[in-house]
């Protein structure tokens, strides 16, 4: 699509703050007012708007894409999101261990022990760690928890949290970096470390590095769309 706006803003409202193109509310793909609850992620997303050339690309509107995924899908099934979030916890990627190379068991001792030992003094929720490939029953009051846990969470976070989640492979992780126990980018190494080991063990692919590398970029629009929520929440 061209561009075929001189310039987007922002305007507060009762309902939030709208983006506006020339004045003129952005609506999102089911034709619902782009509103949205904080003046940061409405200036975070005028931004974009504004750093559009000629040819719009919606790849390059993480935020715009987002906060439209909430309005048009979260909203509308808040109960179906969160239950698929909470789904995660009995999968987790930090109940996975490697069970014959030590020094991939050791990486992951390091940066997912702390993750499941966050989780049990902020939720009380103690997990079975496991090794291999055969899945590891967690405790009906560990799911529990963490469902609670994914309830709690402001809806206007679950989009990027679902991102969170999906990419990472660790509700452990996701519900850490929403709760300010862990950085970005420290999350981002402690879900991305198998498929790092595995390049600086086998040696680098192009194929491999590009897709991990695209894998980091959406991982890391998704935590900092959670972070201008969650500062908006807290203005």
């Amino acid at each position: 699509m061209k561009r075929f706006y001189k310039a987007a803003s922002t305007a507060p409202g009762d309902n939030g703050h709208a983006i506006l193109l020339d004045e003129r509310p952005v609506r999102t793909p089911a034709r619902a007012v782009l509103t949205v609850p904080g003046a940061g992620l409405a200036e975070a997303i005028a931004a974009e708007w504004n750093g559009q050339g000629d040819e719009i690309d919606p790849g390059a509107m993480p935020m715009t894409g987002l906060a439209n995924a909430t309005i048009d899908r979260v909203l509308p099934a808040l109960g179906d999101f969160r239950g698929q979030i909470a789904a995660y916890g009995a999968s987790d990627l930090f109940c996975y261990r490697a069970d014959h190379l030590e020094a991939l068991m050791t990486l992951q001792k390091a940066h997912w022990d702390p993750m499941l030992n966050w989780a049990a003094a902020r939720h009380g929720a103690d997990f079975v760690v496991t090794s291999g490939i055969m899945p590891a029953d967690q405790p009906a009051r560990t799911l529990a928890a963490l469902r609670g846990a994914v309830e709690a969470t402001d809806p206007w976070l679950l989009a990027g949290m679902t991102k969170l989640v999906s990419i990472g492979g660790s509700l452990v992780g996701a519900l850490a970096y929403l709760d300010r126990a862990i950085a970005e980018d420290a999350l981002w190494t402690a879900v991305s470390l198998d498929e790092r080991f595995q390049l600086d063990q086998w040696g680098s692919d192009a194929e491999a590095e590009a897709s991990l590398a695209a894998s980091r970029a959406e991982f890391i629009d998704a935590a900092r769309y959670c972070a201008l929520v969650r500062q908006d929440a807290e203005s």
